[in-house]
């Protein structure tokens, strides 16, 4: 039966455990001869599946569903389709400035006489409380409370918003502190696979597809749900009903054989992974694995590949469902009737895989033998700058000289006890010597590998041969451990091994992202002196997924990402400048040398230790209650009503300036005239760099205003914790104190150059100085700018900065869509230009002409740039709006605008 929503009769109906579920058929579509869907990629087949189902006619139109089906492997059809995931993720750095943004919505309806309920999620959204804890206090049994206290203390008003918040939206639920990190929740509780859901007509049953607000929602790749990291602008409008709008990707199949070796680890797999598709380059790609090696890679393997997807630069990471995807959903406890309609579902829409699976069609393939990959490390600054372990001592040497101009004198120890160090540290009752190399940080963080119990158990198991030899952590290293979720904890107290590992030093000081997003916390005042004294290159080693200069800790420069089996082990040692593989990690109490090779489980060792510690019952009473919070989380005051009741004393929470005098008349955008630089960057600028999310320097102007505002420096908290503040947000915007700014490049930071003058001063003073005066800004980068985080705050930030344009080489995905969302315009320099080809010095006056003619996707742009000699160059660039929707979005000064006005109308 066809109708205006059921246009190609593909309407069907299952028998299922769970009673008669509708469903959209994809063989249908098959049958009437548009695709032959076993050649189709599993991922578009779902994008084939979600259109399908959601046509109405206006947002989702016949057309759609013949674009998608017309997937072309070699030529995908240029044109952009209107996606609709089932549902929403968030954490809360990004969802607190979404529900700020909700909230001032619902406040300037209002303010028009419009009903404020009409802005509420439409689409179910969760929202995980996991990037507030600080490792403020480590290396002892009471660490994980202290921290939660000090964590409460200071994101007291932010949680009474988010408490307010799941009283007062419709679909929203909130995963309280203390819980796990939101992707490891997903992976472990959140996701369906297969999402049931009741209409007028009945229940249908759907892939589970998402958005979230972080770039690592990937990680559910590996159970076989279609889901991405976009802006926190876009994850709201599709809260309020919107698509989000995306052109056909091309998708690149990655074919896995083998298996991995002993000795090897996922962590070694995932860095080697990421290193061929950046070389590769899969930039606004689909990555989707396949092969006969998914028959050996168990999921939690599949689920860390999968959460490192926007460091390869794809856009996913895709594992289909498959017999191994049901044997996780099992162990994880998911309901028995739950894994029966992924199966059955699954198998009637083509989208289980076998080892008879014919290989779909891919755009492009590359290949990898797992039983090639060898232990690795990747550092010290980008995370795909994959380092083999046997020749991590003579690249740190290469990056010492190369990145930070240093060197190590031959036979000089770069931490020891031996007086042959740079600088004489004593702290608690031991005296060392520190130098370059020196690991101050080592973390066992981030869901990228505590979500994947080989890794952990193993970590578990090496520190307990270690501790069974004498051989102890080295007293300057800051250790910290912080599982995805408590699981974890459960399975290493049941193992047995959760002492050995705080015996180490690894104590639990909380469930949630610390050091890999930059909360790893103060450290020692003797250890920050001694580092900043002889400008020590220190290294953090850790088991997370980025690495970015700053990002760690502000005075760590050297970071590497590894499995927490090696992190552990360079604990041990205390430096990077050693041949873990050969060199001793110390002696035993005979005095004989213990090697790493001597206490490196096996993965015999490993797969028992888990047989005997892992079971569903855990994961079934952890999330039993998994929406409650302790009793400091029901205790907060909650304000009442619809509409947020704003506290101008606050500066934690105040209501955004973006819909203050919002109208139903759009204005008409005008070309950009006598416009300065606020900044010129080069390559793969960050979000971190453009909008940090770690501590603030009280002499910044961040610091300086908290301060007028009376907070105390130890209170400031992160940025990520004030990002519901947009006065902090925007004085802190480029205030990554590692930003090179070509204007100034004898300084690193905040610093700009006024121009004409030529004054140095603060990058936000020179914005108000400039918008005080009437002068449009832009900014000029190199490649990649944008990469790293879905920071919403990296668009929000440069747009109250009074920036109108961007002119990059390249952009990451996600931060150019932002840039969109916020009504900034992203131009790109045509190919085989840049900046520096140009003769661009950044003191320009800029022109940037045909805005006001009305833009089209990818059309040209001219810019002039005129020299204070009265010099002019004239050059084009591309208009990086992609499709007639961003078009839209730009035109009203942001998508949030667009959907406000929409319903002023």
């Amino acid at each position: 039966m066809t109708n205006k929503t059921n246009p190609f009769g593909a309407r069907g109906l299952l028998q299922t455990a769970r009673g008669p579920l509708s469903y959209y058929d994809l063989t249908r579509l098959e049958k009437d001869g548009l695709v032959k869907q076993a050649s189709l990629p599993f991922s578009i087949r779902i994008l084939l599946e979600s259109v399908l189902r959601n046509i109405d006619g206006y947002l989702v139109r016949e057309e759609d569903v013949h674009t998608v089906a017309r997937w072309n492997p070699t030529t995908p059809p240029r044109r952009e389709i209107p996606f609709m995931p089932g549902r929403v993720l968030m954490q809360d750095f990004t969802g607190v400035p979404a529900v700020v943004d909700l909230a001032a919505m619902r406040s300037a309806l209002f303010r028009t006489g419009g009903d404020p309920n009409q802005i509420n999620p439409v689409v179910p959204a969760d929202l995980v409380i996991d990037h507030s804890v600080q490792v403020d206090y480590f290396g002892s049994a009471g660490a994980f409370a202290l921290n939660v206290e000090r964590e409460f203390e200071r994101n007291r008003e932010r949680y009474a918003l988010l408490r307010w918040a799941q009283r007062a939206f419709r679909n929203l639920r909130v995963v309280p502190p203390g819980t796990g990190i939101c992707h490891q929740v997903n992976l472990e509780y959140l996701a369906n696979i297969v999402t049931t859901r009741d209409g007028k007509d009945g229940g249908t049953a759907f892939p589970d597809t998402l958005v979230g607000t972080d770039s690592h929602t990937t990680m559910v790749n590996g159970l076989g749900v279609l889901g991405w990291g976009v802006g926190g602008i876009e994850a709201e409008a599709v809260l309020l009903g919107q698509p989000y709008y995306m052109l056909l990707p091309a998708v690149v199949g990655f074919k896995l054989t083998g298996a991995l070796q002993e000795g090897t680890t996922a962590t070694d797999l995932v860095l080697t992974v990421t290193q061929m598709l950046r070389n590769k380059g899969v930039v606004d790609k689909f990555v989707e694995f396949y092969g006969p090696g998914l028959t050996y890679l168990p999921l939690a393997d599949r689920a860390t590949i999968a959460n490192m997807a926007p460091e390869y630069g794809a856009t996913v990471g895709f594992f289909p469902v498959d017999e191994e995807t049901l044997h996780y959903m099992r162990g994880t406890g998911r309901p028995p009737t739950l894994v029966s309609l992924v199966e059955q579902y699954a198998k009637a829409q083509g989208l289980f895989r076998t080892d008879a699976t014919p290989d779909p069609q891919y755009s492009d393939t590359l290949a990898l033998d797992m039983a090639k990959v060898e232990p690795s490390m990747a550092g010290p600054r980008r995370p795909q700058d994959r380092v083999s372990l046997s020749q991590m001592k003579n690249a740190f040497h290469l990056s010492l000289a190369k990145d930070y101009k240093k060197e190590i004198l031959p036979g000089q120890a770069a931490a020891s006890s031996s007086g042959k160090g740079k600088v004489s540290v004593r702290q608690n009752g031991h005296e060392f010597n520190l130098d370059h190399g020196a690991v101050v940080i080592a973390a066992i963080t981030s869901c990228t590998n505590t979500s994947n119990p080989s890794v952990m158990i193993g970590a578990g198991l090496l520190a307990k041969k270690a501790l069974e030899r004498g051989v102890k952590t080295k007293p300057w290293v800051k250790t910290s451990m912080a599982p995805g979720s408590r699981v974890v904890k459960d399975y290493l107290e049941m193992s047995g091994l959760l002492p050995y590992l705080e015996a180490q030093g690894f104590h639990i000081v909380g469930f949630g992202c610390t050091t890999c997003i930059g909360n790893s916390g103060p450290l020692s005042e003797a250890i920050s002196q001694a580092i900043n004294a002889e400008d020590i290159v220190a290294a953090a080693v850790l088991s997370g997924n980025r690495n970015f200069e700053g990002r760690i800790h502000s005075e760590v420069k050297a970071n590497y990402l590894t499995s927490p089996m090696l992190v552990v082990a360079y604990a041990l040692t205390g430096s990077v400048d050693i041949d873990i593989l050969k060199d001793p990690l110390g002696r035993d109490a005979r005095g004989e040398s213990v090697y790493l090779r001597d206490i490196w489980p096996s993965q015999d060792e490993i797969r028992k230790t888990i047989e005997r510690s892992l079971n569903p019952a855990i994961f079934q009473e952890r999330y039993a209650e998994v929406f409650e919070g302790d009793d400091q989380w029901s205790s907060l005051p909650v304000p009442e009503g619809d509409l947020f009741a704003w506290d101008s004393a606050s500066t934690y929470v105040q209501e955004v300036p973006f819909f203050k005098d919002i109208s139903t008349r759009v204005p008409k955008k005008q070309d950009i005239k006598e416009a300065r630089v606020l900044v010129m960057l080069g390559d793969s600028i960050t979000t971190d760099h453009i909008s940090p999310a770690g501590s603030i320097a009280p002499q910044g102007p961040a610091g300086q205003f908290l301060i007028q505002k009376g907070v105390q420096p130890r209170d400031f908290n992160t940025y990520g914790a004030r990002r519901g503040n947009h006065d902090v947000m925007v004085r802190g915007t480029f205030g990554n104190i590692r930003l090179k700014n070509k204007l100034v490049p004898d300084s690193e930071g905040d610093w700009t150059l006024y121009m004409p003058s030529g004054e140095k001063m603060r990058i936000y003073d020179a914005s108000i100085r400039y918008q005080g005066e009437g002068v449009p800004l832009i900014v000029i980068a190199g490649k990649e700018y944008g990469s790293g985080s879905s920071r919403d705050w990296a668009a929000k930030g440069p747009q109250l900065l009074g920036v109108q344009a961007v002119i990059a080489e390249g952009y990451e995905r996600i931060h150019r869509s932002n840039l969109v969302g916020m009504g900034v315009l992203p131009l790109q320099f045509k190919a085989g230009e840049n900046p520096q080809s140009l003769g661009l010095t950044g003191f320009e006056t800029y022109n940037v002409v045909g805005i006001a003619e009305g833009l089209k996707p990818g059309q040209e742009v001219r810019v002039h740039a005129r020299r204070d000699d009265g010099r002019e160059s004239t050059f084009r660039v591309i208009c990086r709006i992609d499709t007639p929707v961003e078009i839209d979005y730009y035109r009203n000064g942001g998508v949030l605008q667009t959907v406000l006005r929409r319903m002023l109308k």
